[in-house]
């Protein structure tokens, strides 16, 4: 897939995937603006100002006209934040380009933040905490991630307490949305039945005259750890939910393609290392993943799985000794070859719709500054060998860079701390 990438005078970024046998388009708006980049005090303001933007702006006053607008061209929309950006899009017929181009962008640009709405949100934004909170998956990777940063910017949640929610008002608002919603750290990103010629039309009508500003950056995480830790959160749950990782590098690394080729070989499809032994062999659980989450100065890779409580420790042990089983011996090259190819079909299925076409794009340019096509990427993954990766395992896996959350009916945390060992 070819794509049109252009800067505006001010800094902004531009994204064009044109994808001319698709009949829809989605625009979104992507900005360097997530939880890394707040204060203690401030925890949560992305994420409530994602929420906010869309209650009313100068030319749609109430959040019924902008959902209102929307649904009338039968539109998918939503928002998201993250550690380290914030994203706003729409998706819909092509026909309906410059309606949703239009509404983005002034869901973006021109939000008002009414009083009423805001307090409002925040009790919806509580409910949203409490929702996460009662899912065991999704919470243990926001444990694991306090276990791993602690109260840094990248251990906190991005959603915030209950009580930095609360405390926040209309002018904490305004001021990060004008200290951060700034051009040079912005890209948008459109996929679909649309030409380079009629993105750029649209971007400079309605972004180019925004002035440029001073972006305040993200606190740096100092990454650093000289022996096995663990945390275990109490719940009465019917299966104990847990994370094992260690500590990795950023998207900038040379070891990414290596360290998503071992997540493959451990995780990628149902004959995957992880998947026959502990569902086929162990009958130990249902789910279960490993997976590489890079941010630009940091990363960790992590595997979890939700197991009976009475047979925790068989499967922490299984997990360690197939991470153990990385170093040791090299990936036979039928079983390589086959790990390669599920990753590189993962990312060809994820660029069949034109809201994927746009995040694929668009993440990579709003955290890398730079963008790679799927072959590319492909490229990368094919070149890495059997003796790449028994390296980068022997890198990684090691005693003292071990990490363990569970959250179910546990209670004695030191029994886990001592089986951290490969």
């Amino acid at each position: 897939m070819k794509i049109s990438k252009k800067t505006l005078a001010n800094g902004l970024r531009v994204i064009t995937a044109p994808m001319k046998d698709n009949p829809t388009v989605t625009v979104l708006v992507l900005v360097e603006a997530g939880s890394k980049y707040e204060s203690a005090r401030e925890n949560g303001i992305s994420h409530f100002l994602e929420h906010m933007c869309w209650k009313g702006t100068e030319n749609r006053p109430g959040p019924v006209d902008i959902s209102r607008e929307l649904d009338s061209m039968g539109s998918s929309y939503n928002a998201f934040t993250s550690h380290e950006h914030t994203g706003y899009y729409a998706k819909a017929d092509a026909r309906h380009f410059k309606k949703i181009f239009s509404i983005v962008s002034d869901v973006y640009l021109h939000p008002i933040f009414p009083e009423g709405e805001i307090e409002k949100e925040k009790r919806v934004i509580i409910e949203e905490m409490n929702m996460y909170r009662d899912i065991p998956q999704r919470h243990v990777e926001d444990l694991f991630m306090k276990l791993l940063y602690g109260n840094s910017p990248a251990g906190r949640s991005i959603l915030g307490s209950k009580k930095s929610v609360l405390r926040l008002s209309r002018g904490d608002l305004a001021r990060y949305h004008l200290s951060h919603y700034l051009p040079e750290s912005t890209v948008l990103v459109v996929a679909g039945k649309v030409s380079p010629v009629q993105t750029l039309k649209e971007a400079e009508k309605t972004f180019g005259k925004i002035f440029p500003g001073r972006k305040g950056d993200k606190q740096k995480i100092q990454e650093g750890q000289g022996k096995p830790a663990a945390l275990l959160h109490y719940r009465k749950t019917d299966q104990v939910h847990f994370m094992l990782g260690v500590r990795t590098c950023g998207f900038f690394d040379k070891k990414i393609p290596a360290l998503s080729v071992l997540s493959s070989v451990l995780s990628g499809g149902m004959s995957s290392r992880l998947f026959v032994k502990l569902r086929e062999e162990m009958g130990i659980g249902y789910y279960l993943r490993a997976n590489q989450e890079s941010f630009t100065d940091h990363g960790y890779f992590q595997i979890s799985a939700g197991v009976d409580p009475k047979r925790i420790k068989e499967a922490i042990r299984a997990v360690l000794g197939e991470c153990r089983r990385l170093c040791e011996a090299e990936v036979p090259n039928e079983e390589l070859a086959k790990a390669k190819e599920i990753l590189i079909s993962e990312m060809k299925f994820s660029l069949e719709s034109t809201e994927d076409v746009c995040s694929f794009f668009g993440e990579q340019e709003i955290l890398k500054r730079e963008t790679e096509t799927v072959e590319q990427k492909a490229a990368k993954i094919r070149k890495i060998t059997a003796a790449d990766l028994q390296k980068t395992a022997r890198e990684i896996f090691l005693d003292r860079n071990l990490n363990l959350v569970l959250l179910g009916p546990l209670r004695r945390e030191e029994e886990f701390l001592k089986m951290l060992k490969f």
